[in-house]
């Protein structure tokens, strides 16, 4: 995982680790992110612990699979494998609409410095790059456009209903 992100329009250091796979039936300490699967595995022992794990979504997995409140979790990881793949855009766009998740949501994985603005539209509020990039260079692009017609996560007014 990348060892800073951009979170909320700035650049902080990643606190949160990625945990694939489980040694025994031990769960590491700390922030730590776990796929769907080893959530689902464990959910019982995890609703309960302090802090409370992320969770890992993959692009081929659906939020609804996931076992538990997830409106109670505090970061969710959408994966984007190539910049191409939009899934994560529907992931992004459903956890805030109709899942009403309210905590960090992050794009990890293949997106572009072009997508940012519309990852943000979608709901997202924290980015990992897979690549290396020039993270200060990058933001910017979070404010490309000044205006959006269409509602979204960011503004859900559209804008013939601001004038």
């Amino acid at each position: 995982m990348a060892k800073q992100i951009i979170y909320q329009g700035k650049i902080v250091p990643n606190e949160w680790i990625y945990i694939s796979q489980l040694e025994g039936s031990d769960i590491p300490e700390g922030k730590i992110v776990l796929s769907l699967n080893l959530w689902n595995q464990h959910a019982a022992r995890l609703a309960s612990r302090r802090p409370t794990p992320g969770l890992f979504l993959a692009s081929h997995e659906s939020p609804a699979d996931f076992v538990g409140d997830i409106k109670a979790l505090p970061l969710i990881l959408v994966s984007f494998p190539a910049f191409t793949d939009g899934r994560g855009f529907s992931i992004g766009n459903l956890l805030r609409e109709r899942y009403a998740f309210g905590g960090e949501l992050r794009a990890h994985g293949n997106f572009i410095r072009d997508q940012l603005f519309y990852l943000k539209r979608c709901g997202f509020d924290a980015f990992e790059f897979e690549t290396a990039q020039s993270l200060e260079a990058t933001l910017p692009s979070l404010k490309d456009f000044t205006e959006s017609y269409q509602a979204a996560s960011d503004q859900p007014i559209p804008l013939f209903r601001r004038r």
